[in-house]
């Protein structure tokens, strides 16, 4: 009953029944795997292993024996038919491959049909149902792995298999048909086993006898049967004692109706060469009966088992008897009348395993096993109903042949799955080199942004000590020389009391923007009301401080003055402030002419007076008040002496609205 379940969930896992009629061998097509994660992938990686670990192995046969049917190669269509003993309802039918030997591939599917159609019906059709059909992928190769078709379960006393388009065949190119075996199942049973074949063709040539359409049921395939998982066992070989009657009788314990009985003969070596070529243990003729009493008195013959050619024997002999319910089952081995000369000690027989097969079910395992007249030495009787071989469990037909398939299927896909991984982990790589690359650019760019900002900020403080120091010496420098120069003033004004009140007033307000120029002078660029208007601005400071100086101020471009950064236009107003204070100094002019003109490209300040002009112009220094002034706008600074006298300051700024420092 387990194998009957796992039978059950194969479909379940892997998908081996498809749709009525079609066939059950799929593969995972690529555009499927593009829509999977790579855990998914992963996770259908290791089910996929784990399911492998768990299914039966492709061990091959070697030695002689029957290939299987071959058709002719002169019709593009071949078929070959079943004939039933009876209507069966048909659940699956098994298409199992010829194999040859690929000089660098190793086994492969030989002239296997490209497409394929599957016809049934009973004794009164003749034309038939359509029950399944097959197509081999463009992309794929069929493997070795048998072919499972769905049969919808309909009852059918006769199926025909028709290759619509056929493949070539290794040796010579020939499109035919060739095929190992063909199993029908109904339930657990394979009811095709020893039935009737026709054919649309046969090729029989040759000595060998290996090609026959009577091939495709006789049970044997290119198969061993290796379910790779449990306990090895070894099998039972004995040999016969003089002068006696040997027998190997099994006791089920119980009363079966007996359909079929399978023996599983003693594998011929494991080494290389093989010692028992051909020699599968089982004797060439051999009684076998049934009764319900254990003195055989009751008898009735199951099977007179009668080995032909090499190729009628394989490594599973199984045969139909009739559905008779019996207790005990005897196996007489009879001697060859023919070979009188053979000593009967030369005699060997052996099975790796007998079962006996009641409604799908092997009834004989694990039961008591009787022999008389053979002598086997440390060999044990138990290995004859334990349920295994020299590989593993002993599966029942139909499970072992979907476990083939399902191998078959799962091997194939295993490969389009890694190489589907390696490509993800190869894009993977390529993205986690980009991102580590990508890394090292933010770090280097984060380290230079660091550095370039120490840089700026360090280059700030500078320029706010060098702006305080300029405003402290150029603004509050500029007002004290004026509050000192209006205090003279005031002096010889001592007795006009309206001229002395008015220059006592400009004193106090020349004294009140002293105190607002200490109060900002720290960070004058957030004073508000300061330098809005840099013309306004420029005309009242003229007006104020060269009051007894005939001055003259001209302005051109107004509106990109306007536009000028507030810090630009307090650092231009400074400046300005600090070449009147010069010239109030040191040049004793008594006139002045101050030209501020600007458009989008530069801003230009000329600033005349008619005073003692640079001496010595070639080792003059520009006055370095003036020069901290122009550093701080990003201005150049000329300074000469035209011809007319005097002297002339020229202030150049391109009002650049962007700047990385």
């Amino acid at each position: 009953m387990n194998n009957i379940f796992i039978l059950m969930l194969l479909p379940w896992f892997v998908g081996l029944f498809p749709t009525t009629g079609q066939a059950g061998n799929k593969v995972q097509p690529q555009d499927d795997l593009d829509s999977i994660s790579i855990s998914g992938l992963e996770s259908r990686l290791k089910e996929l292993d784990t399911q492998l670990a768990n299914l039966a192995s492709f061990s091959l046969r070697g030695g002689i024996g029957s290939i299987g049917y071959r058709s002719y190669w002169e019709n593009p269509t071949q078929w070959v038919e079943i004939q039933l003993d009876q209507a069966y309802p048909i659940d699956e039918i098994v298409l199992v491959p010829c194999l040859w030997r690929h000089p660098t591939e190793g086994f492969k599917a030989d002239a296997f049909p490209i497409k394929i159609r599957v016809l049934a019906g009973t004794s009164s059709e003749t034309g038939g149902t359509k029950i399944a059909e097959y197509r081999m992928a463009k992309e794929m190769e069929k493997g070795i792995e048998p072919l499972i078709l769905e049969g919808p379960g309909s009852e059918a006393s006769w199926i025909r298999i028709e290759a619509t388009e056929l493949s070539k065949r290794n040796f010579d190119k020939q499109e035919v048909l060739q095929l190992s075996e063909i199993l029908v199942f109904s339930g657990m049973e394979n009811v095709a086993l020893h039935a009737s074949v026709k054919s649309s063709s046969n090729d029989e040539r040759g000595l060998t006898g290996a090609w026959s359409e009577r091939f495709l049921v006789d049970g044997f395939t290119p198969y061993l049967m290796d379910s790779s998982v449990d306990s090895s066992s070894n099998a039972f070989i004995a040999f016969m004692e003089e002068e006696s009657k040997p027998s190997i009788t099994l006791d089920l314990e119980s009363k079966h109706e007996i359909s079929r009985i399978h023996m599983h003969a003693v594998e011929q070596d494991d080494t290389v060469p093989q010692a028992y070529a051909g020699d599968l243990g089982i004797p060439k003729y051999m009684l076998i009966e049934g009764a319900i009493s254990p003195d055989f008195s009751d008898s009735i013959t199951l099977l007179n088992y009668k080995r032909g050619s090499i190729n009628e024997t394989g490594p599973i002999i199984m045969f139909d008897v009739p559905n008779i319910t019996c207790r005990y089952i005897r196996f007489t081995p009879l001697l060859p009348e023919n070979d009188p000369d053979t000593p009967i000690n030369a005699f060997r027989i052996g099975f790796a395993e007998i079962e006996v097969i009641s409604k799908g079910e092997n009834v004989a395992r694990g039961k008591i096993v009787h022999v008389r007249g053979l002598r086997y030495g440390q060999r044990s009787l138990d290995v004859l109903t334990d349920g295994n071989n020299l590989y593993g469990r002993i599966l029942p037909i139909r499970e072992w042949m979907n476990q083939l398939a399902m191998r078959g299927t799962l091997e194939k896909e295993r490969p389009i799955l890694i190489a589907e991984l390696n490509r993800r982990y190869d894009h993977q790589k390529k993205l986690l080199t980009r991102m580590i690359w990508l890394v090292l650019l933010l770090l280097i760019g984060i380290a230079f942004i660091i550095i370039i900002d120490r840089y700026i900020r360090m280059r700030k403080v500078n320029q706010v000590r060098e702006r305080i120091a300029a405003d402290l010496h150029d603004d509050l420098g500029a007002n004290i020389h004026t509050i000192g120069l209006i205090s003279d003033m005031a002096k010889k004004s001592v007795d006009a009391r309206d001229d002395l009140l008015d220059l006592l007033d400009q004193i106090r307000e020349f004294t009140r923007l002293s105190g607002e120029a200490a109060r900002y002078c720290t960070n004058i660029l957030e004073a508000r009301g300061i330098c809005e208007d840099l013309v306004e601005e420029i005309k009242l400071y003229a007006d104020r401080a060269l009051a007894d100086m005939e001055h003259e101020t001209i302005f051109e471009g107004e509106p990109f003055l306007r536009q000028l950064d507030p810090h630009k236009r307090i650092d231009l107003f400074l400046f300005y402030k600090e070449c009147v204070t010069n010239i109030l100094k040191h040049s004793g002019a008594t006139k002045v002419k101050t030209q501020l003109s600007a458009d989008k490209r530069k801003v230009c300040l000329v600033i005349f007076d008619n005073g003692k002009g640079l001496k010595n112009l070639k080792n003059a220094k520009r006055p370095q008040s003036l020069k901290r002034r122009a550093k701080l706008l990003g201005a150049k600074l000329k300074a000469d002496q035209p011809a007319s006298g005097g002297t002339r300051i020229i202030l150049e700024l391109k009002p650049r609205k962007f700047g990385f420092f």
